[in-house]
């Protein structure tokens, strides 16, 4: 877990090497007293689907792969509902080194989702359960050492769904394999050991801390595994920066033969004037714990991070940290990236944290588990601090099973994860009454309910005997009423909450009111928001946004209002968006199939302008930023007789004002309001170079510039205003949208004379939804432009095209909106549980273009099915001043058209 200062002053994400990153859980710095092996490559890999064993599996059926890896990184992105659930076998060949036959030998894993079995050389040694934890497998007893003999190493992989095992459901993909690092290590048969919950056996802790003076305490197991009484010694170092010793502290052991645990303790003596741990300057000290013989031979070593913090939480105050005020800020993480699954390296994982510190983070809620041993190391080095949770999410089983593993994971997770000095928070459940059991049956219901309870308390018990120096929370949805009833809001030593007005529901200014509410309830608990957000994909904007249209301009209002409301309650200890970047969630349907778009980043870790919001809000460095970076190539409607189209900008600023320029013209000076300044910017055809100067004060001092190119393509709102170059319109829709191809699509109009436009019919509105978002949350197979087919016009009897005389091209583009399967609302709705029965839609019509019949019969159900996107081209050559007239007509319900582009040729 140790990081050198020099390592720290480097680009984490971009220059510290693997071979620091991949230190696993279980030896933070390995020493010549032990030995580690990375199992990377040389991997086989097959899926097991009849649990026939990796005997009964063809050689022609195992593909090579790398560790880490996982089987569901493309089948959770596909147009087929669902992805592989099962079993899946690794198998590899180790060579045993005759060396390693007086040691221990240890396979150490540090993620297997979410069942594993271990065999070598066809005989069963070990097993785990739980996706999220690392686990380790003594192979010394199996182990072959002839010169002619190889050892064959099994891994069987499940991760189908089991009652037993915490997740039941989320909002999240339960990806299945070894997509966390595997290593041997190779140790002494004396070593520090802790076997069950694979830790490291050291668990260090700063009992006393002050300005004054800090004192550290280890405690500690070693295993004494060969067949001798050995006499030891424990010696703890304590390190600064510069590596001076400032406290040791000797321990003498006597170990019997075969003696699996002995347990020892030390403290250290005082540090005087210590350096503090804090964001602003992560002060780390080193403990190296060393076991020697008597003849001073070191037998084992590690190395733990050591920072001096002390901490609080207020519930009328806030949070301190050292004595000091702190506003928690930051964001919930997932571990997935965008063409990897979670099987992500740690240079890419810790690259996270150093956006969310470049963000101004402060806080990072590791959700809705446990995560890569590299995060928690990021967060040490980089100031960050964090809560860690286990994935009880929206319900549990009320089995024994259940309860056992609950506790296990639990323990297991403070154990792994107990030296990290930015940990402050452990967490172990999420949302745990979305999804109650037994809606019919109220007194069973209630049943479940003190299940529920009791198992929130044993965890509480157990987490606060396990460590008695952080605090403990639970992260509740916005149902105040049940969780308090049940009595989940009087366990934990603070009550997180997660809270999405003007989203799921209401108006963003119901926030402020409902954190009043919660805290005037609940006064003399402290109180975090765990996760608040919106969709944000960042291919659709709007100029007039609404709820649910999964506009970058929505989300970035959303966030504006809970800024302000959250910064200005000192009772809000912190807060966490949700989420940091997008993430995987296999059963969403939305704009982005299969993708949850309410983080500040892309899947690929790209910044929104919500992201540059929170840096405007909360670096301490000047700051400027022009927004929609990501929006670069722009479309638009040109103005009347002019050459370009009048669109908004926005610059994200911590300055007092900014002034604009484009393509070297001043466009003037704006105050910065809510960190955002905003102009209507004539892009014009082509090239726009934009510069942003930010000023402070009365000085007009610049502070920072920022400098951005876009082009533009204007489409002319009359024939005769602009050279005409094509057409890309989303019907039904007022948003601009971004296709696959980088072209804009732009919102649909009524028919303008001399434009373009639809005759008739209304936008598509969902009925019956609590949302009533714009179109339809579906995913439309045969694209990746869904929000182009996601919307349509419905009822419309023509659309015209006022063009000049020409040949052109025309694509006409469909879906039908209703029917197909019938579906269950999704947890992350948090609403009821409900099936949404479908409304099966007949409509049959023809489409004349210019008087010649184009489709006849249109029958999109019956020939293609729902949720399809169909394409459908054709040539029109134009002689006269008439354009282009599209006509719809209706022979059994109504006609629909989603999204038109023509082009000439």
């Amino acid at each position: 877990m140790l990081m050198t200062t020099k390592c720290f002053l480097l680009k984490i994400y971009l220059l510290i090497g693997l071979s620091i990153l991949s230190n696993s859980a279980f030896a933070q710095i390995i020493t010549a007293a032990r030995k580690q092996f990375v199992l990377k490559n040389d991997w086989q890999f097959a899926k097991d689907e009849a649990d026939k064993g990796a005997e009964a599996i063809p050689s022609n059926l195992w593909k090579a792969v790398d560790i880490p890896h996982t089987w569901n990184a493309t089948d959770v992105m596909d147009d087929e509902a669902g992805y592989y659930r099962g079993i899946g076998l690794y198998k590899k060949t180790i060579l045993a080194n005759p060396s390693w036959k007086d040691k221990q030998v240890w396979l150490c894993f540090d993620g297997v989702n979410q069942e594993a079995e271990i065999y070598l050389n066809s005989e069963k040694i070990g097993k785990h359960i739980g996706g999220y934890t690392g686990f380790k497998i003594n192979l010394s007893p199996y182990l072959r050492y002839a010169k002619d003999q190889t050892n064959t190493l099994v891994i069987k992989v499940n991760n189908r769904h089991n009652k037993d095992v915490p997740p039941l459901s989320a909002d999240f993909t339960f990806y299945g394999g070894i997509y966390r690092d595997v290593y041997l290590q190779i140790l002494a048969p004396l070593h520090f050991d802790d076997a069950i919950f694979g830790s490291t056996g050291l668990l260090v802790s700063t009992p006393t801390v002050s300005h004054v003076k800090s004192t550290v305490h280890i405690k500690g197991t070693i295993a004494n595994r060969s067949g001798m009484l050995k006499p030891i010694n424990v010696i703890t170092k304590i390190f600064d920066e510069e590596g001076t010793v400032v406290s040791k502290v000797s321990t003498a052991l006597r170990l019997s033969a075969q003696e699996d645990s002995c347990a020892f303790e030390q403290l250290s003596s005082p540090i005087v004037k210590p350096n503090l741990w804090t964001p602003e300057r992560p002060y780390r000290y080193k403990a190296i714990t060393t076991i020697v013989d008597q003849d001073g031979h070191t037998i084992d070593q590690l190395v733990n991070t050591v920072g001096f913090r002390w901490f609080s939480f207020d519930p009328d105050r806030g949070f301190y940290l050292n004595g000091k005020p702190y506003k928690l800020i930051g964001a919930s993480r997932h571990q997935d990236y965008k063409g990897l699954g979670n099987a992500v390296p740690d240079v890419l994982q810790v690259h996270d944290l150093q956006l969310l510190k470049d963000m101004g983070g402060n806080f990072l809620r590791i959700a809705h588990y446990p995560q890569s041993p590299a995060i928690l190391r990021a967060c040490d080095s980089l100031g960050i601090l964090a809560s860690v949770e286990i994935p009880i999410v929206n319900e549990i089983t009320t089995s024994k099973a259940f309860f056992s593993n609950s506790l296990f994971m639990q323990q297991e997770m403070i154990r792994q994860n107990f030296n990290h000095p930015s940990v402050i928070i452990w967490g172990y459940m999420n949302e745990v009454l979305l999804r109650p059991h037994f809606i019919k049956d109220k007194q069973q219901q209630e049943t479940y309910f003190k299940e529920i309870k009791k198992l929130a308390q044993a965890l509480e018990d157990l987490t606060r005997k396990e460590d008695t120096s952080r605090y403990t929370m639970i992260a509740n949805h916005g149902n105040f009423d049940l969780y308090h009833r049940v009595g989940l809001t009087a366990i934990p030593m603070l009550v997180g909450w997660n809270l999405y007005p003007g989203w799921y529901g209401g108006a963003i200014s119901a926030f402020g009111t409902q954190l009043d509410n919660i805290h005037k309830k609940l006064p003399n608990k402290p109180l975090m928001v765990t996760e608040y957000g919106a969709d944000a994909d960042e291919r659709v904007h709007s100029f007039s946004p609404e709820r649910f249209d999964k506009s970058v301009e929505y989300a970035l209002m959303y966030h504006q209002g809970y800024i302000h409301d959250f910064m200005r309650r000192p009772f809000v200890a912190g807060v966490a968006a949700w989420n940091l970047a997008d993430f995987n969630s296999e059963s969403r349907e939305e704009s982005m199939p299969h993708i949850n778009t309410k983080g500040l980043l892309t899947w690929d870790r790209k910044p929104k302008n919500t992201y540059f919001l929170y840096q405007a809000y909360f670096r301490k460095d000047p700051y400027v930023k022009i927004g929609t970076g990501m929006w670069a190539g722009r479309a638009g409607v040109a103005l009347k007789d002019k050459p370009y189209s009048m669109q908004p900008l926005m610059v994200f600023s911590n300055a007092d004002t900014v002034e604009l320029f484009l393509n070297g013209t001043n466009l003037g000076k704006m105050g910065v309001q809510q960190r955002c300044a905003t102009w209507a910017v004539p892009f014009v055809n082509g090239a726009n170079r934009l510069q942003a100067v930010a000023y402070l004060g009365n000085e007009k001092r610049v502070i920072d510039e920022d400098m951005i190119n876009f082009t533009l393509v204007p489409h002319p709102l009359r024939q005769s205003d602009v050279a005409f170059t094509g057409l890309n319109i989303s019907v039904g829709d007022n948003r601009y949208l971004r296709d696959a191809v980088g072209t804009t699509w732009i919102p649909d109009q009524a028919y303008i004379a001399g434009s373009w436009g639809a005759v008739g019919g209304t936008d598509f509105r969902l009925k019956n939804s609590s949302q009533k978002n714009l179109g339809a949350d579906k995913n439309i197979r045969g694209t990746d432009d869904d929000p182009i087919f996601q919307t349509q016009r419905v009822g419309l009897t023509a659309y015209q095209l006022d063009v000049a005389p020409g040949t052109y091209e025309l694509t006409l583009c469909f879906a039908e909106l209703l029917g197909g399967a019938d579906e269950e609302d999704l947890p992350y709705n948090l609403g009821s549980k409900q099936q949404k029965k479908t409304q099966v839609k007949v409509r049959i019509f023809d489409v004349v273009v210019n008087g010649c019949l184009f489709l006849e019969n249109f029958n999109i159900t019956k020939q293609y099915g729902a949720a399809v996107a169909i394409k459908k081209k054709t040539t029109v050559t134009v002689t006269d001043q008439h354009g282009i007239r599209i006509a719809f007509k209706a022979k059994v319900g109504e006609a629909v058209l989603n999204g038109l582009q023509l082009r000439m040729l």
